[in-house]
């Protein structure tokens, strides 16, 4: 098995984006909502990703996609972890490589049934900022806001 090499996403990788999105959302499922949209809807959309808007950063392992986090200025949009390759250090990689990205903090949302993902957040040093009943996200479940606040002296 390959090293896990981290580099900046292309619009060639949007496919194995896509896939690893849907994969992951499929097995994470109680603790995650449904998509509220068709899977083909879904992977058309982050097909029309605007990567000058998004940095997307993923893990490959072996020629392929095993992970993905798209993150804006000052949100962390999306990091989703391949299910199949799910206790490998991904996902605690590609968050360290964003918090390094943005050393002056970043936020994010994680729906409050999602108990493995905010326990994953916490270790990575996020507190809760505020939660809602779910009624200004598509899915319609309540929901935290995390932030972490930054390295301290950068």
């Amino acid at each position: 098995m390959e090293e896990l090499l981290l580099r900046p996403g292309t619009a060639s990788d949007l496919g194995q984006v896509a896939e690893v999105l849907v994969a992951s959302r499929r097995a994470a499922y109680p603790a995650m909502p449904p998509f509220v949209h068709p899977e083909a809807e879904v992977r058309a959309g982050v097909a029309g990703w605007d990567l000058s808007a998004v940095g997307l950063w993923v893990a490959e392992r072996d020629g392929a996609v095993v992970g993905f986090a798209a993150l804006t200025s000052t949100w962390l949009d999306h990091l989703y972890v391949d299910p199949r390759h799910a206790g490998q250090g991904i996902g605690s990689a590609l968050l360290g490589l964003a918090q390094s990205l943005r050393p002056a903090g970043i936020g994010l949302w994680v729906f409050v049934s999602n108990l493995g993902a905010r326990r994953f957040y916490e270790r990575h040093g996020f507190t809760e900022v505020r939660r809602t009943d779910g009624t200004e996200n598509e899915e319609g479940a309540p929901d935290i806001e995390l932030q972490w606040r930054g390295r301290m002296g950068t």
